[in-house]
């Protein structure tokens, strides 16, 4: 299992728990973005800045995929595609994305597009809150036991 993050996005505590976790199971760590993301130095984890563009990163990612890697992301298309691949889908809130859950994740991304492209005004996501990066650390924690069986 390799894991890789979508990491233009990415919280920076995420990353934090992301970083620790590489180390801790030794498993190889790659953030993709198209700006320089600091990383620990460490054999485990490294990042690959990408040209700036509309999903260049995210096509950087579903390239490199492999079955039963993992990849963090809050962009639903991106998981999408990896599930499709048979990877593993994480966001940062800690909900693993499955081939189930992910078109209900579509069809609702693309309501909600729809309604704003309309002039309805639908508001961001919340902020990420102490719970959300505890699902997430849990989340990843059982994933990553998951793999040393």
């Amino acid at each position: 299992m390799q894991i890789w993050v979508d990491a233009d996005a990415c919280p920076k505590v995420i990353r934090d728990i992301l970083f620790r976790a590489a180390q801790r199971v030794e498993v190889k760590l790659t953030l993709v973005a198209n700006q320089l993301i600091a990383t620990p130095p460490s054999p485990w984890i490294s990042a690959v800045r990408v040209e700036s563009g509309f999903d260049i990163a995210d096509n950087y990612i579903v390239q490199q995929t492999q079955p039963g890697d993992l990849v963090i992301t809050a962009d639903i298309p991106l998981a999408a595609e990896v599930i499709e691949k048979q990877a593993l889908a994480l966001n940062p809130r800690g909900e693993l994305y499955t081939s189930e859950s992910i078109r209900q994740r579509l069809n609702m991304r693309d309501f909600m597009e729809t309604l704003r492209a309309s002039g309805v005004q639908t508001g961001g996501p919340a902020a990420l809150s102490q719970a959300d990066r505890q699902a997430f650390a849990n989340q990843l924690d059982r994933l990553l036991a998951q793999r040393s069986r």
